[in-house]
């Protein structure tokens, strides 16, 4: 199996784009299972145990075939772990609490606009921390911060004036007779 830095130098933007994808459809597919799951109380939290099983197969499984299939050697220096197991702990965690902004009444194409916007605004302050810049902050170019701006704006304006949605659902949604309970979404 040929190595992903051996293809073609156009590799990486594939998969990011693959992710873009993957990540754009993530919150609405979630809403959708959340309402699916018919329970007013705790459809957030099944429809979050079936992400965590889907985490399983994707992540435990199927990386774990691919390192036995190469013959990979099965040690894990501890830094490496200790990040490792970090990264999906804010991960899951996020996703998470995308979920409790579903059910805190957040619309999600709301939530995941400002997800979006904000995790990588976030991720280049991180990164500057932690590997700053050869010269210094006043190395950075101006353009870099004037990405930051428009993407908070772009987000604001994303968020303020996105759609109304349609009246209609395209998913069955239960009543409050059929639940004997209010909706959360």
């Amino acid at each position: 199996m040929p190595d992903i830095h051996e293809s073609s130098s156009l590799t990486w933007l594939i998969f990011a784009l693959m992710t873009v994808v993957a990540w754009g459809l993530y919150g609405v597919l979630l809403h959708t299972g959340q309402i699916g799951m018919a329970d007013p109380v705790h459809g957030r939290y099944k429809a979050f145990l079936f992400v965590g099983l889907a985490y399983f197969l994707t992540a435990v499984l199927a990386p774990a075939a691919i390192l036995w299939l190469r013959g990979a050697a099965w040690s894990f220096p501890i830094a490496g772990l200790s990040w490792s197991l970090a990264a999906g702990l804010v991960g899951a965690a996020g996703a998470f609490c995308v979920l409790l902004a579903f059910g805190a009444k957040g619309s999600p194409a709301t939530v995941m606009t400002i997800v979006f916007a904000g995790a990588p605004i976030i991720n280049a302050i991180i990164a500057l921390s932690l590997h700053p810049p050869q010269g210094g902050l006043k190395s950075i170019p101006l353009p870099f911060f004037v990405g930051i701006v428009l993407a908070v704006t772009g987000a604001a304006l994303v968020t303020l004036y996105k759609p109304k949605p349609a009246s209609t659902s395209h998913v069955p949604r239960p009543t409050v007779a059929e639940t004997g309970a209010p909706l959360d979404e």
